[in-house]
């Protein structure tokens, strides 16, 4: 019997997935990036029977955290989010939990790595549980999020990507948006398919992603 399941469900007009973490031992569940369609989330808890015990941010843009108050008016759980973020400021009544780099979250009988991966936010993060990582907006199917933005550092992006790239190529990647014909991928297959995975190097990269020819002084 698996130890986890990933229910993964797209929501809203910007094609964002929110993902149910399911550690099935106990029923125990996390939702990630709740936002767009409350009562869909929580269908989809009551109908599996799962515990929902915690929340989980990938960051704080708006598409991925609009749904957090009405969630919380459902189960009043506690919120983890990047220490590192700055564009997202949780409710005041929320138990809050600021992760770092190589944290580590558990569920039930899970443990849940977390990686801190910016670029597209200085407090983008990634959830690793088992051989299933939850990317959110720093890694799509054959993309990766938008480094145009105020708070976003495309050089920070491509050292993200980096790190991502160094676990096994068995990982499964689950995007935070339905970008591509397929909804998730292995690791090994995105370092052959994903252009900004390919990149060899930061000049490379930067001219892919942001239409920079110039190498960076």
């Amino acid at each position: 019997m698996k130890n986890v399941i990933i229910h993964q469900f797209e929501v809203g007009p910007m094609q964002n997935f929110v993902y149910l973490i399911e550690e099935t031992a106990t029923k125990k569940a996390a939702v990630v990036d709740p936002a767009w369609d409350v009562p869909k989330i929580i269908d989809e808890v009551n109908t599996r029977n799962l515990d929902l015990t915690s929340l989980y941010l990938t960051h704080g843009h708006h598409d991925h955290v609009n749904g957090v108050e009405e969630l919380l008016r459902f189960k009043p759980i506690p919120i983890y989010l990047s220490a590192h973020e700055t564009i997202y400021s949780t409710p005041s009544s929320a138990e809050t939990h600021l992760l770092k780099d190589h944290d580590h979250i558990t569920l039930g009988t899970l443990d849940i790595a977390v990686i801190h991966t910016p670029g597209h936010t200085p407090g983008g993060q990634c959830f690793l549980v088992e051989n299933h990582l939850i990317s959110g907006d720093t890694v799509f199917i054959n993309g990766c999020g938008r480094c145009d933005l105020p708070a976003s550092n495309p050089e920070d992006m491509y050292h993200s990507l980096r790190k991502i790239m160094t676990l096994p190529d068995p990982t499964v990647i689950y995007p935070g948006h339905n970008y591509y014909s397929a909804a998730t991928d292995t690791l090994g297959n995105q370092k052959q398919t994903n252009p900004f995975m390919a990149s060899e190097n930061l000049h490379t990269f930067l001219r892919l992603r942001m239409g920079i020819k110039k190498a960076p002084m």
